[in-house]
């Protein structure tokens, strides 16, 4: 019976790792005061909701193969969210109109990153690390290095506002958009063409499906999403900081890699990601109750990663993990 419900466990992505949230919620429970308690629980899901806008949008991306992968996303969270505070502050613009332009800012810094790998054939990595410190220098050049505060308080509820104890921005944005990609994911045309063109390039031509247009669109929602995010850390924070994003790009291809996106493209799911940002929450918060010092909590992250991978490859040697998606 046990080893019947491990391999059961191990055969799945996110069984394995809805198993490894449940296991760290535990532990954290048993060892950490005021962890357990139900403000915290839901409290702690409005901070992970940046990083899995992110990580949504880096799954795509990986999803279409090629050695596709996009560094600039946390540069251009920075950089859209001081679009919408300079069109605050400097022209009036309502602030939800500013949020709008934020949005489709970062759709079109998403697009151009496109268009630099899929009409210049530009290698995503070389691409994305050179926008990477572009949009992160155009957005503390913007602001002097000086973050944007004084935005109207009716914004701030998107980003610190609640409903059944609910952080706002879990109901309104995370779970929406997550929803959305899980559809356009397993239940439309482009979904499949995705799939195709990430496991083999060569044969997605062959069936006539558009690779330099799936790949085009994949890197302009990463750009959307990142937009999205910014609107919503800025509410949270109250205010548009030029550094916002620094260093989300990692995290976010870090989440995406544990929920079981293979790095090589072809393979990965919404609800895997989501799961990773759950397990990559509950492990951040838990080692911040505990007074863990940050330096270390990225240290732990990475363990989690490396050994997430670790196992599921020991599992899938001893013939236990058949069906394993990512790693």
């Amino acid at each position: 019976m046990a080893a019947r419900l491990l391999r059961a466990v191990a055969a799945d992505r996110p069984r394995f790792l809805l198993a490894l949230l449940v296991a760290s919620y535990a532990l954290f429970a048993l060892s950490v005061d005021g962890f357990a308690t139900l403000y915290n629980t839901l409290n702690m899901t409005r901070y992970g909701v940046e990083i899995g806008l992110l990580a949504l949008g880096e799954t795509l991306v990986i999803i279409s193969g090629g050695g596709s992968i996009d560094l600039s996303v946390g540069s251009m969270l920075s950089l859209a969210g001081i679009v919408m505070g300079l069109l605050v502050k400097h022209l009036a613009v309502d602030v939800w109109l500013a949020a709008g332009a934020a949005v489709l800012s970062g759709a079109v810094m998403g697009a151009l990153n496109a268009l630099c790998i899929t009409a210049l054939r530009i290698p995503a990595l070389i691409v994305t690390l050179g926008t990477l410190y572009i949009y992160g220098s155009a957005a503390l050049v913007l602001t002097d290095t000086v973050p944007i505060s004084g935005l109207p308080e009716r914004f701030y509820v998107l980003g610190q506002g609640e409903v059944l104890g609910i952080p706002l921005q879990v109901v309104l944005v995370f779970l929406p958009v997550a929803l959305l990609l899980h559809t356009l994911l397993r239940h439309t045309v482009f979904g499949r063409h995705l799939y195709g063109v990430g496991t083999n390039e060569v044969a997605a031509r062959f069936a006539a499906i558009p690779v330099e247009r799936v790949r085009f669109w994949v890197f302009t929602l990463s750009g959307l999403l990142a937009g999205v995010a910014a609107v919503v850390i800025t509410s949270r924070v109250a205010s548009a900081r030029p550094d916002a994003g620094f260093g989300y790009e990692l995290q976010a291809i870090t989440i995406a890699v544990l929920g079981g996106t293979h790095i090589a493209g072809g393979e990965g799911t919404v609800l895997g990601t989501v799961l990773g940002v759950a397990v990559i929450t509950v492990l951040s918060n838990g080692l911040q109750l505990a007074g863990i010092h940050p330096i270390w909590q990225l240290g732990a992250v990475g363990a989690v990663l490396a050994g997430t991978v670790v196992l599921n490859q020991w599992l899938a040697r001893r013939g236990m993990a058949v069906g394993v998606q990512g790693g």
